[in-house]
This record gives structure tokens, C-alpha cells and sequence, in this order.
């Protein structure tokens, strides 16, 4: 699992995932923020003191400058974070203040190596090394030292939470059980509506603020407008609506994060290959009889070029037609170059997410043409060949994939509650 530098972010943000675009939204910040490059000979001496380094936030004993405040909103405004970022800098720089006062009671300092470590995987998340990521935040008007604060406060916050807390948030053999599907009561059904949105490089911007509206929606109707108007999904003609579907259908990752969601609740925006997903919960109910785990999923993948044209949706509609078996895609495929077909038996973890979130909808011999690749260039004819029922040990493996996955949930859910703790215990005073 992806080590995640922000503790409490649910997410990692839409631009993280289009790293094409990444040199081309530093560029727009740095012009953005201008100011925050220019002389000191350029302003007064008095009102820069005052506008950048006078205290405006004061927290128990601690103090937030508006340089602080400045830096870290621009820090988050180039690295796609949702939101107002000024509001989300004052937030979390409050939370930050805390934190430290609480690692400081108990003595935890961060290790330098770890510091950079955690820097280096976060340049990661946008395809930088670190020395190239550091430069472009300079150019964008972010000092090193607002890097690297950020980075040490998440690392030193979640050793913090994991030594108060881990004890407490560790699951139990009938926790894990049901989060699997397997318990006396049998598995767990879920009832969900989808929405597949397609993106390029040209339009992340745009999608990015779509998909955030939409996970904002907590209304099973709107929703369904919103597939109607936004998906590419073939269930957009239904609202998005899917049928009940056994919990252990969905990929693993996503498992977790539907168990967590009550009626109407969106989940945040996943990024796919060529598009972006959000799922919203319609109901849950136990299923008779233990659901089973799957330890490998066979499916064809046939390209077709075009697209989503209609010409390609056309063509691929007319091999849909024509195939009743994964085999019968060798047929189709004959004589043409061997890469417009791709056969494969995976474990479920190593199938891609946009592949297995169109897999899960599908019983064996069922075909999609949802999904595309080369930046939408391609239409992908999927079928599920078949699905191979988990063994034993198997079971073990991934008993202990749910385990962590369900104590770092509690690790998040017990960081943000104590966190509420402590601010309504300290002295904030905001100017």
C-alpha cells in the first residue's frame, strides 16, 4: 500500500494523476502568485512586517504568521487540493499547531532521513525527483522549509497516532470476517450507482471540478442526472444505477471505502485510465450463505481503434454481437496484429482499477465497452472470462489485507476525532 504523507486526506487530488499537466499548472500558480517572488525593496519595510510575519493566528502559546498562511495555501494550490486552499491553509495549519504541541508533550521528534524520505515520495506523487519538484515550488513562489514542514507534521502525526491508538483500532476476527463476506450471517451486499466520466489532459481541470461537485451529492435522483449528463457508462441510461452485487465483486481498495459510506454518500473522485469514477451508496444488506473471495479473475481485453466515435462504439457493438465466449475473440482477432487482443489471468490486486470496477459488473462471458486507453484514442472490448474462487490460503493473505485496511481506517477516523478534542480545548484566537 502507497504510503500517504497527508494522514487525513481521503484522497489523493485529480492532479496528481494527469502528471502530463503537472509543468503547465506550476506555471499558471507561478504567475498567480507573483507577489510572493518580488524584492523586499519593492514593498515598505513597515507593511511588510506587518502583512507577512505579524502573528494573525495564536494557538495556546503557539503562532501562525500570514507568510504561513501564505505559503501553505499556495502549497496546496499546487498540488490540486479541493477547496478553498486559503480556508484549508488556516485549517489545517491550526491542526498542525496542535500536533506539534502534542508530539512535544510526549517527546517524538522526527528523523531527518525520515523527513526526506516522506519529501521524496511526495514529489513521487506528481512523477518529480525531489530536486526538480523543490525547484518548480520555488518557481511557484514555495519555500523548501513549507515542504518539509508539511511532510515532517504527517510523518511525526502518524507514528503519534499509530502509538496512541493502534491497540484500540485493531479489528476483530468478526470484524474482519464480515468486511470479507464471511461471516455466520453470511457476506454483505451492496446496492450502488456509478458514474464514469472521461478525461484527457485538455480537460482535467474541468473534470476535476465536476467530479467534486458530484461527490458533494447526497441525493440518489440528482445523482442519476448527473450520470445522465456526465457518464460514459453504459448504466448512464439507468442513472448510473447497478444491480445488488456481493461486496467482494469490487476491488479490494474500494471495498473498504463502500463499507464507509452511508445512504446517499459519494465516494471522492477515483482516477481511472482515461477517466474518473465516483460511486454512490443506495443500500447494504447481509446475503444468505458466506460470499466467496476470489484469488484470480481471467478476462480478454480487444482494442478497437477510434475511441468512443461512433464509429468505433459501432464496430465495437457489432463484435459484442458476435462473441459468446472468450474464445471466440481469437476469431475476430485473426489475422490482425497480435496487440488488439490481450488475455490475461490476474490476481484480483494486480488488475487495474478502471478494469476491475468494469469486471465487478460483469458474470462470466459478459461483455463492456466502456473503459479506453491511449488517452481515449482506443475503445476496450472487455468479456470476464471467469472468476477463481480463493483457497485457504489464500484466505489468509487476504484476511490480512482487510485487517490493516480496516485498522488504518480507525487509525483516521481516531486521528480526526482527536484532533476535534484538542481544538476545543486550546486558545485560538484568529486576527
Amino acid at each position: 500500500m502507497q504510503y500517504n504523507l497527508s494522514f487525513t486526506q481521503k484522497s489523493v487530488p485529480l492532479h496528481m494523476w494527469f502528471k502530463k499537466a503537472v509543468s503547465t499548472r506550476f506555471k499558471a500558480c507561478a504567475l498567480a502568485t507573483a507577489f510572493l517572488a518580488m524584492p523586499l525593496s519593492a514593498i515598505p519595510e513597515q507593511s511588510y512586517a506587518q502583512n507577512l510575519f505579524a502573528p494573525i493566528i495564536r494557538i495556546n502559546g503557539d503562532v501562525v504568521t500570514q507568510f504561513e498562511l501564505d505559503q501553505r495555501a499556495q502549497f496546496f494550490t499546487l498540488i490540486g487540493s479541493p477547496g478553498d486552499p486559503v480556508q484549508m491553509a488556516r485549517e489545517e495549519l491550526i491542526n498542525d499547531a496542535l500536533k506539534r504541541q502534542a508530539l512535544s508533550e510526549v517527546g517524538l521528534v522526527v528523523p531527518e532521513q525520515a523527513i526526506t524520505d516522506g519529501m521524496i515520495q511526495l514529489a513521487g506523487q506528481v512523477n518529480l525527483e525531489l530536486d526538480d519538484f523543490v525547484s518548480q515550488m520555488k518557481q511557484a513562489g514555495v519555500d523548501v522549509q513549507t515542504i518539509r514542514d508539511y511532510t515532517a507534521i504527517n510523518i511525526g502525526w502518524r507514528d503519534y497516532i499509530r502509538g496512541r491508538f493502534l491497540a484500540q483500532a485493531r479489528p476483530s476476527e468478526a470484524e474482519i470476517q464480515r468486511a470479507m463476506g464471511g461471516g455466520g450471517a453470511g457476506g454483505v451486499e451492496v446496492l450502488i450507482s456509478e458514474i464514469f466520466i472521461p478525461i484527457t489532459p485538455e480537460t482535467a481541470a474541468q473534470v476535476e471540478e465536476v467530479a467534486l461537485q458530484i461527490s458533494e451529492i447526497r441525493n440518489v435522483n440528482t445523482f442519476g442526472i448527473a450520470a445522465g449528463q456526465f457518464s460514459q457508462s453504459e448504466s448512464r441510461t439507468n442513472g448510473g444505477k447497478l444491480p445488488w452485487m456481493s461486496i467482494t465483486r469490487l476491488p479490494p481498495a474500494l471495498q473498504e471505502i463502500v463499507l464507509e459510506l452511508d445512504p446517499g454518500e459519494v465516494t471522492p473522485p477515483m482516477a481511472l485510465q482515461g477517466a474518473v469514477a465516483l460511486f454512490q451508496m443506495r443500500g447494504l444488506r447481509e446475503a444468505v450463505g458466506r460470499q466467496p473471495t476470489y484469488s484470480a479473475i481471467e478476462y480478454v481485453s480487444y482494442f478497437v481503434p477510434g475511441g468512443r466515435s461512433p464509429e468505433a462504439l459501432a464496430q465495437a457493438q457489432t463484435i459484442r454481437n458476435k462473441v459468446d465466449t472468450c474464445d471466440d475473440f481469437y476469431g475476430i482477432a485473426k489475422e490482425q496484429d497480435a496487440s488488439v487482443l490481450e488475455r490475461v489471468t490476474l490476481p484480483p490486486s494486480e488488475i487495474s482499477r478502471d478494469i476491475a470496477l468494469e469486471l465487478a459488473k460483469l458474470d462470466e462471458n459478459e461483455t463492456s465497452s466502456t473503459l479506453t486507453r491511449n488517452q481515449g484514442e482506443t475503445l476496450m472490448v472487455l468479456m470476464l472470462c471467469g472468476r477463481t474462487a480463493t483457497t485457504n490460503a489464500d484466505d489468509a493473505d487476504a484476511r490480512t489485507r482487510v485487517s490493516n485496511a480496516l485498522t488504518q481506517q480507525r487509525l483516521s477516523s481516531l486521528s480526526a476525532s482527536f484532533i476535534e478534542q484538542l481544538r476545543a480545548n486550546a486558545r485560538i484566537n484568529q486576527e
